[in-house]
C-alpha cells in the first residue's frame, strides 16, 4: 500500500514496506537500498484509564524518512481536519530534529493501529477528544531527537571524531572545532546503520526555537491554490457518482420503488435498492440528484413512526429524577442541603445536535471479487477499513484504505456508517463509485449529539456560598457503543467529564448519571462531546447560585477557586480583558464561564445584545486559555475562534427535533449556523507556561454556550435552561 500525501503528488511505490509492519532490521535494510534513511520509532507505552482487569498497554510507531536530497517526510499519526495537527505535530519533530518547517513533507498514515494508535485513546487509530498534542507531545519529540542523534553519530563516524564534538542545526550536522558541515541528506544512508539509542535527552522549554512560536500552517498553500485533496475530490478512473435516499424514519424500511421516470434521466446508469435506502448511480451528481427526485418511493415507517422529541425528553426527565450510577461523591450532600440557609433547584436540558461538516459525508469505493478499495476522509481510518472488510466479507488485508484531508470532522467522521453504506452500494456497481450525501440526507441521517436532561440542587450558607451540590442527569452514552470496555459500572469518562472533578471547592458534592438510549436514534461524539452538555449545565447553574446570593458572577467563582490557581488565573484574565463590570447599553449584558476539561483551563466572557423582539446578537467574546505549553499560538487562536463560532451556532440556533419519527430539520435554512455578518469580535489571550500541553480543538465550544446564556440573563433577567435561545422567550414589553 502506498502512502497518500495530502496533495496531488504521486507516490513512487517505495514506501510499501512501512505499512506491512516488517522488523526494524529488515525495514532499515530496505530503506538503505533506496539510498535514504527511514526510521521506525517504538514509542513509549501509555496506559489508558485503569480498570478492574488491569491497565492495558500498547506501542504505536511514528516514521521519519530522510531522503538523500535532505527532504524530511513525516507520516502523520493523526489526521488534519482544519485543527492544525499537520503543523503542530511536525513542529514537535522538527524542534528536536533541528530542521525548519519549510523542509518538511507530510503523508497521511495508512490504517495500522499498532503503528499509529493514539496512546491517549486506548491505542485506537483515532483523531479526537482534543488529544493529538496531549498524546504525542513526548513521543514525537523523542522521535525527532532520536533521528538527530543518529545523524550526528553518522557524521562523527565519518569525521572520526567524538559525537559530543558535533551538534545539529538547520538540517545539518556541524563539527564545532573544524567548522565542517554535512547536510542530513548526505548522511541518510550512514545514519540508518547507527544503532537506535534507547534513551534520548529532550530539549528544555527554555531552549525551544520553534515550539511556542507562530508558525505558518503547512497545509495552507495547497488549500489556497486548490490542490488540496479531500475525500470528496478523489476521482479514480471510471468513477460514477451516486447519491441516495434513506428511510426518513429511524428503523424504517424500503417498501417499493417506481424508478421508471428516474431511468429516463440522461446520465443515469443504475438504481440500487437496499433494505432501508435507494441510490441512483450516474455519470455526475446533477443526473443522480435529478433521478433521485424522480423516484416514487414507498416506505415502511417501522417501529418509531410516532416518535417525537417530547417523548424522549419526558423519558430523560424521569430518568434524571430517578438518579443513577454515582460518578462522584464528596461529603454528605443530603445533610448539608437540609441544614443550608438557602436551597436552589433547577432543571436543564440540551437538545440533539447535528455536525453539519463543510464537506458533506462521502465515500468512494471500488469492490472487486478479490478486494476492495476505499477513498475517504476519516478520523478513524482503521475502523473504516474494518467496516469495509466486514461488509464485503473480505479479509482485512484485502481492503485498501486511502485517507485524505477532512473538510470538518467534529466527531462525525469517527463513525463508519457512511463507509458501510457506500460499500453496500458499491457491491452492486461494476467499477468505482463515489457516494455523496446531499445536505438534506446528511442532516436528517446524522449521528447526533445526545439529548440530556438534568436535575440540579444546591445548598447555600448564610453568606450565599455553596455548601452542597447535587447533579443528576440522564442521556445517551456514546462510549458505551463506540468503545464498550470504557463503559463500566454505569459510567464512562466522556459522559462525566465537566460534571465531576470541578475546579471549584464545594465541600459536599454528589453527581449521578443514568444511561438512557433514545429509541432508534443514533448518537455520536460532537465537538466537545460530554463537556458540551456538562459545562453548560454546571456553569449556568453556578450563575444561578451567584444570582441567588446577589453576588457578582466572577467574584462568586473566584471565591471558590483558591485551591485551583490556574483556573483562577484564566478567569481573572478573561474578566480583566473583557472589562468586566464596566457599564453596557440597555439590553446588553456580559456572561462568564470557566472550565477545566480536555486538560486545559479556559474562561470566556461573552457580550450580547438583545433586541426588543428577542433577537440575540453576540457582539464580543473574550477568551483566556491555559493549555500548558503552547505549541503554535496561531493555531490555538484559530482553534478557539472556530470553536466559539461553532458553539454560538448551537447556543442561538442548534436543535434537532423529531416528529413522526423523522428529523424536522433539513438544511441550513432550518438548522442554522452563525453567518459571517453575525460573527462577533473574538479575542484570545494565551497564558504562558511550560506545563504538559492540554487539548484545544474542543474546549472553546463547551465554554462559550454557558457564557452566552449567562449574558442573556444579564441583559434580560430571564434564565434560559435549554438552548437554543428562542426569541419569543425574550420579547420585551
Amino acid at each position: 500500500m502506498n502512502f497518500d500525501r495530502f496533495g496531488p503528488t504521486a507516490t513512487d511505490g517505495t514506501e510499501d514496506v512501512h505499512a506491512n509492519g516488517v522488523s526494524r532490521r529488515e525495514f532499515l535494510k530496505a530503506s538503505v537500498a533506496g539510498g535514504g534513511f527511514v526510521l521506525s520509532f517504538g514509542l513509549p507505552t501509555f496506559a489508558p484509564r485503569a480498570t478492574a482487569g488491569g491497565a492495558a498497554s500498547f506501542e504505536p510507531n511514528a516514521f521519519i524518512r530522510i531522503g538523500t536530497d535532505g527532504s524530511v517526510t513525516m507520516t502523520m499519526p493523526q489526521v488534519e481536519m482544519g485543527q492544525g495537527t499537520y503543523t503542530a505535530i511536525p513542529m514537535l519533530i522538527a524542534e528536536e530534529l533541528q530542521i525548519p518547517l519549510s523542509q518538511v513533507r507530510l503523508e497521511h498514515a495508512p490504517p495500522n493501529p499498532k503503528r499509529y494508535g493514539n496512546p491517549a485513546l486506548g491505542g485506537e487509530q483515532i483523531t479526537g477528544n482534543s488529544s493529538s498534542i496531549r498524546a504525542f507531545w513526548d513521543p514525537m519529540r523523542r522521535a525527532g531527537a532520536t533521528a538527530r542523534i543518529m545523524l550526528i553519530g553518522a557524521a562523527a563516524k565519518r569525521w572520526k571524531v567524538d559525537p559530543s564534538e558535533c551538534h545539529a542545526e538547520q538540517g545539518e550536522v556541524v563539527h564545532q572545532a573544524s567548522k565542517r558541515r554535512l547536510k542530513y541528506g548526505a548522511l541518510a544512508a550512514e545514519a540508518a546503520q547507527i544503532p537506535v539509542p534507547q534513551k534520548v535527552e529532550l530539549k528544555r522549554p527554555e531552549d525551544f526555537k520553534l515550539i511556542g512560536t507562530p508558525a505558518k500552517r503547512l497545509d495552507t498553500p495547497l488549500k489556497v491554490n486548490g490542490k488540496a485533496v479531500y475525500g470528496i475530490d478523489v476521482r479514480p478512473p471510471g468513477v460514477k457518482i451516486a447519491t441516495l435516499a434513506q428511510s426518513p424514519t429511524f428503523g424504517g424500511r424500503l417498501k417499493s420503488v417506481d424508478d421508471s421516470a428516474a431511468r429516463k434521466v440522461k446520465g443515469v446508469r443504475q438504481i440500487v435498492r437496499l433494505d432501508d435506502a435507494v441510490a441512483v448511480v450516474a455519470d455526475h451528481m446533477g443526473a443522480a440528484k435529478k433521478a433521485l427526485a424522480a423516484l416514487v418511493i414507498e416506505w415502511d415507517n417501522g417501529p418509531h413512526a410516532t416518535l417525537t422529541t417530547e417523548d424522549i425528553a419526558r423519558e430523560l426527565e424521569n430518568g434524571a429524577r430517578a438518579g443513577g450510577a454515582v460518578a462522584q461523591n464528596i461529603g454528605d450532600v443530603d445533610k448539608a442541603i437540609a441544614a443550608a440557609a438557602t436551597k436552589v433547584d433547577a432543571k436543564y436540558q440540551v437538545p440533539f445536535l447535528a455536525h453539519t461538516t463543510m464537506e458533506p459525508m462521502n465515500c468512494t469505493v471500488h469492490v472487486r471479487k478479490d478486494g476492495c478499495e476505499i477513498w475517504l476522509s476519516s478520523q478513524a481510518l482503521a475502523r473504516a477499513q474494518a467496516a469495509a472488510a466486514k461488509t464485503t466479507g473480505l479479509p482485512l488485508e484485502k481492503v485498501i484504505a486511502h485517507n485524505h484531508l477532512l473538510g470538518g470532522g467534529f466527531g462525525r467522521r469517527l463513525e463508519v456508517d457512511y463507509v458501510t453504506r457506500a460499500v453496500q452500494i458499491g457491491m452492486q456497481v461494476d467499477g468505482p463509485v463515489k457516494v455523496i450525501w446531499t445536505r438534506e440526507e446528511d442532516v436528517q441521517h446524522d449521528m447526533y449529539r445526545p439529548y440530556f436532561a438534568d436535575q440540579m440542587s444546591a445548598g447555600l450558607d448564610e453568606s450565599g456560598m455553596p455548601v452542597a451540590w447535587r447533579h443528576s442527569y440522564a442521556g445517551s452514552s456514546v462510549l458505551a457503543r463506540f468503545l464498550p470496555p470504557a463503559f463500566k459500572d454505569g459510567l464512562d469518562p466522556d459522559t462525566t467529564e465537566g460534571a465531576i472533578n470541578l475546579a471549584y471547592a464545594i465541600p459536599n458534592f454528589h453527581v449521578e448519571y443514568r444511561r438512557i438510549e433514545p429509541p432508534g436514534i443514533p448518537t455520536a461524539f460532537w465537538r466537545s462531546v460530554g463537556p458540551s452538555h456538562n459545562v453548560f449545565v454546571v456553569e449556568t447553574f453556578m450563575d444561578e447560585l451567584a444570582a441567588a446570593a446577589k453576588k457578582d458572577p466572577v467574584q462568586y467563582r473566584l471565591a471558590l477557586l483558591d485551591k485551583s490557581p490556574r483556573a483562577k488565573a484564566v478567569l481573572q484574565l478573561a474578566a480583566e480583558k473583557a472589562g468586566w463590570g464596566q457599564p453596557l447599553p440597555m439590553g446588553s449584558g456580559r456572561g462568564v464561564s470557566m472550565q477545566f476539561v480536555f486538560g486545559s483551563y479556559m474562561s470566556h466572557v461573552a457580550e450580547v445584545e438583545v433586541s426588543k423582539d428577542g433577537e440575540v446578537r453576540v457582539r464580543r467574546v473574550v477568551c483566556a486559555v491555559d493549555c500548558g505549553m503552547p505549541v503554535n499560538p496561531d493555531t490555538i487562536k484559530a482553534q478557539v475562534q472556530s470553536a466559539v463560532i461553532y458553539g454560538i451556532s448551537a447556543a442561538l440556533f442548534g436543535e434537532i427535533t423529531l416528529k413522526g419519527g423523522r428529523v424536522e430539520q433539513t438544511n441550513f435554512d432550518t438548522y442554522r449556523a452563525l453567518r459571517i455578518s453575525e460573527a462577533p469580535v473574538i479575542e484570545v489571550h494565551i497564558v504562558q507556561n511550560t506545563e504538559h500541553p492540554g487539548g484545544l480543538g474542543e474546549p472553546g465550544t463547551s465554554c462559550i454556550v454557558p457564557a452566552v446564556m449567562n449574558a442573556v440573563f444579564a441583559a434580560t433577567g430571564k434564565r434560559l435552561r435549554k438552548p437554543p435561545v428562542k426569541p419569543e422567550d425574550l420579547v420585551r414589553a
